[in-house]
C-alpha cells in the first residue's frame, strides 16, 4: 500500500505561482510513475500532468503546457507541481495519483489517490 499526502495548496492571485508537493510513504520500495490531477467545482476531474519512474517521460495537458513543471526528488517519493502563470480557471482540487506507467495516468487510471489540495486563483 502507498498513501499520497498533497501540500501546497493556496489563495494566490491572477498570474501568480504555487509549488505542490505529493509525499509517498508505505510501499516506497516499489516505485510509481505519479501524476497530478485537478477537480473543479461542477467538472470532471481532468489529467494535469504526470512523470514517469525514472523522470524520463513527462507529459503535460495542453491546458498547462508551458506554465505548469512536474519533477520528483531523487528518492522519486516526492513529486512537485511547480504553477506559474496561475489562471482563474486553474481553480481546483488538485490530487496526485501513482501508477506503474505515465500512459495509465494520462487516461485518468492509477493504482493510488490522495486526497487532494485547494488552490485558488483569484482575478
Amino acid at each position: 500500500q502507498v498513501q499520497l499526502v498533497e501540500s501546497g495548496g493556496g489563495l494566490v492571485q491572477d498570474g501568480g505561482s504555487l509549488r505542490l508537493s505529493c509525499a509517498a510513504s508505505g510501499r516506497t520500495d516499489v516505485k510509481y510513475a505519479m501524476g497530478w490531477f485537478r477537480q473543479a467545482p461542477g467538472k470532471e476531474r481532468e489529467f494535469v500532468a504526470a512523470i514517469s519512474k525514472s523522470s524520463g517521460t513527462i507529459a503535460y495537458a495542453d491546458s498547462v503546457k508551458g506554465r505548469f513543471t512536474i519533477s520528483r526528488d531523487t528518492t522519486g517519493n516526492t513529486v512537485y507541481l511547480q504553477m506559474n502563470s496561475l489562471k482563474p480557471e486553474d481553480t481546483a482540487i488538485y490530487s496526485c495519483a501513482a501508477a506503474q506507467l505515465t500512459s495509465e495516468l494520462r487516461t485518468g487510471s492509477a493504482n493510488y489517490w490522495g486526497q487532494g489540495t485547494q488552490v485558488t486563483v483569484s482575478s
